[in-house]
């Protein structure tokens, strides 16, 4: 049988019914270690995160982790689609290059989705998709790899105090932005790194730069829009409403998790999609 591993930076849950088997990622707040997804979930992680006096360090599974995984595939005769969070913002994905060495099986199948959070689950649910047409380990991998670029989200960032704690802003831009009221509009390139797409004073014309910025997609009306959010959803239904004002139906709404959140904070607005070949 086929099984897909994803890891926590996914934010997807196992009762989306996407994945078989489910690696965390740890978070560690003021000294105390969390398995993201097993003893912390998002709203917990925003609550400390509050609080924190320092900024969460996140660190990657180690190849023992992964070997754990990859021999329990092997011995029960599988094949595995592991769809990595991107190389770009972690070393996750070279620690389960190490681990597939260490087992030495061929029907282990990695791929670099250059994306983080939900993105990673709708790639998920396209394989799981891909599975039940009966197509190859192999085939699927491909598939995906080719599939990954098209799955797309922008964001809207309320506050600039954790893109300042992060060391992705300097103190003087994270104190300018915050007189002129700034919101950074922010994506995942092509490249798996998080890029700013634009910046826009007050959140009013941020949303209405999100609303512009999807219009110009040709979407795939194959795949559901969903709307994104950290922590506070009020933001979020803001921008569903200016989504639908001008035709686009919000499927859902969905939660972003740590592995984003630690750097942009709540009160994240976003809008995910699929856009055609």
């Amino acid at each position: 049988m086929i099984k897909i591993l994803i890891d926590s930076s996914s934010d997807s849950k196992k009762d989306e019914g996407i994945f078989d088997y489910f690696m965390p990622i740890s978070v560690n707040i003021d000294g105390n270690e969390y398995k993201d997804g097993i003893d912390i979930n998002a709203d917990k992680f925003y609550s400390l995160l509050k609080w924190a006096k320092e900024f969460p360090k996140t660190s990657q599974p180690s190849p023992n982790e992964f070997v754990e995984i990859f021999e329990k595939v092997k011995e029960d005769g599988d094949e595995l689609i592991y769809l990595c969070l991107s190389s770009a913002l972690s070393g996750t994905y070279q620690g389960a290059l190490i681990a597939k060495e260490m087992v030495d099986y061929d029907g282990i199948y990695i791929v670099d989705t250059k994306t983080a959070t939900r993105m990673i689950g709708v790639i998920a649910k396209y394989a799981r998709d891909l599975i039940d047409k009966g197509l190859s380990a192999r085939e699927i991998a491909a598939r995906c790899d080719e599939f990954k670029s098209r799955v797309k989200a922008i964001a809207g960032v309320d506050t600039l105090e954790y893109l300042y704690k992060g060391g992705r802003l300097s103190k003087t831009s994270a104190t300018v932005g915050k007189i002129a009221d700034i919101k950074p509009i922010i994506s995942v390139s092509e490249e798996g790194k998080v890029e700013v797409k634009g910046k826009c004073i007050g959140k009013g014309r941020a949303m209405q730069f999100i609303v512009d910025k999807i219009s110009g997609y040709n979407i795939d009306k194959n795949f559901p829009i969903y709307s994104l959010y950290t922590f506070g959803e009020e933001n979020c239904a803001l921008l569903e409403e200016r989504l639908k004002e001008k035709g686009f139906d919000v499927h859902g709404r969905l939660q972003i998790g740590s592995t984003i959140g630690a750097h942009t904070g709540p009160g994240v607005y976003a809008v995910m999609f699929v856009s055609e070949k």
